[in-house]
């Protein structure tokens, strides 16, 4: 009889197979993305097809309810490919989890088993839910939606009104929820015109007065939580972060071996040696390999700590849940580092469309503009640290 252990290993493995066998079809689909702004749907369907979009969904629902560090591996070998489609896999599975925050039986009625669409939408509440019997009324609109447009469910944050007063906890906070509603109820708009992660199509979308059931109606942090596995009491945010982390060291990955590549080939104008041997290149590649490896160790340790206590029934301090965050911030500029100096090292190849490189490093520092990585974090981990008080919500 296969333990479970094995069994969590079998899944990993398969996980993992299944992103680095989509890399050609990622690869050959990123300037179309590009161009179009959002991901081609075959690739999307394929990414369905393969279960990538199930990783953080519950197993008693059909899902992967993978571990961290597999949903880290596989949101790399996606980002090493093309980091719009790492992007948009990231926000698609990791938007999943608000599967958790249903009850099985509803969840299974509205999502089906396996739960069939993908998830997206924005945690940040700018949108208002006003109370009525049954549920509430919601409008807004919310920015950064990325991968909107193939995402059947939508969610999005509001704050919560009563009688046009806006419903405080009794601690006098502004209370929040994340609202759940089908995609065809949302109003999608031509936002995204940007650098860095074009093809994630992550345009603004709005909804005016829709009815949203009080059952659709979740709470990321108060919760009721209705799935009890470890990997629902990871801290969320941190979750997150380490998810966004992940396709930047993915796109990381991917320039390191793009500038390998050229290296070998290319001469510069005025030598006689490629660029591989060049002393300044190999320093370049060592430093860029030392970063990557150094900011992904250490997240990699961070996640792990966490997991094995949460696997164990453990508590997860304050502690654990900022080092998991300073990691995630640490990976992501570590990645962006190493990006820059494969960019240096490309020279003038690097700026043409055709070269990997330029997406990689338009792509990458796209990706440190995230809030869950800023570099605010640096400064909350050193208050930590440093045994000043810190807000440790969003840990």
């Amino acid at each position: 009889m296969s333990s479970t252990r094995d069994t969590t290993v079998s899944l990993s493995d398969s996980l993992i197979a299944a992103a680095r066998e989509m890399a050609p079809l990622v690869a050959a689909s990123a300037e179309e993305a590009e161009q179009a702004r959002r991901l081609p749907q075959p690739l999307v369907d394929a990414m369905v097809e393969a279960g990538l979009f199930r990783m953080v969904m519950p197993a008693s629902l059909g899902g992967a309810e993978a571990d961290p560090l597999t949903i880290m591996r596989v949101i790399e070998e996606v980002a090493q490919a093309d980091g719009a489609a790492g992007w948009s896999l990231m926000i698609g599975s990791t938007s999943a989890i608000v599967v958790a925050y249903l009850p099985e039986q509803d969840a299974r009625a509205l999502f089906g088993n396996p739960p069939r669409g993908i998830f997206g939408g924005v945690v940040a509440p700018t949108g208002k839910a006003t109370v009525v019997e049954g549920g509430y009324r919601v409008s807004g609109r919310w920015s950064y939606g990325s991968g909107i447009e193939h995402c059947e469910w939508h969610v999005g944050g509001c704050l919560l009104f009563e009688d046009r007063t806006m419903r405080l906890s009794p601690k006098g906070v502004p209370q929040m929820r994340l609202m759940l509603f089908p995609g065809r109820e949302s109003i999608i708009h031509d936002t995204w015109n940007v650098s860095g992660l074009r093809g994630t199509g992550s345009h603004d979308y709005s909804v005016q007065d829709i009815f949203v059931p009080e059952a659709h109606a979740l709470s990321l942090i108060e919760g009721p939580l209705y799935q009890t596995g470890p990997l629902y009491r990871l801290p969320i945010f941190g979750l997150l972060a380490m998810s966004v982390a992940s396709v930047a060291t993915g796109i990381a990955r991917g320039a390191i071996n793009a500038l390998m590549d050229l290296a070998g080939a290319k001469m510069p104008m005025g030598s006689r040696k490629v660029l591989a041997e060049q002393g300044m290149v190999q320093v370049q590649v060592a430093q860029a390999e030392a970063l990557l490896r150094s900011g992904r160790a250490f997240l990699i340790d961070a996640a792990s700590e966490l997991w094995e206590a949460v696997s164990a029934g453990n508590a997860v301090s304050v502690e654990q849940r900022m080092l998991l965050r300073l990691a995630a911030a640490h990976a992501t500029s570590s990645a962006a580092q190493a990006v820059d100096l494969m960019y240096q090292a490309g020279g003038a190849t690097a700026n043409f469309s055709s070269s990997p490189l330029q997406r990689a490093f338009r792509d990458v520092h796209a990706a440190t503009q995230h809030a869950m990585v800023a570099p605010l974090w640096y400064e909350t981990a050193g208050r930590h640290l440093l045994k000043l008080p810190v807000d440790t919500m969003r840990l």
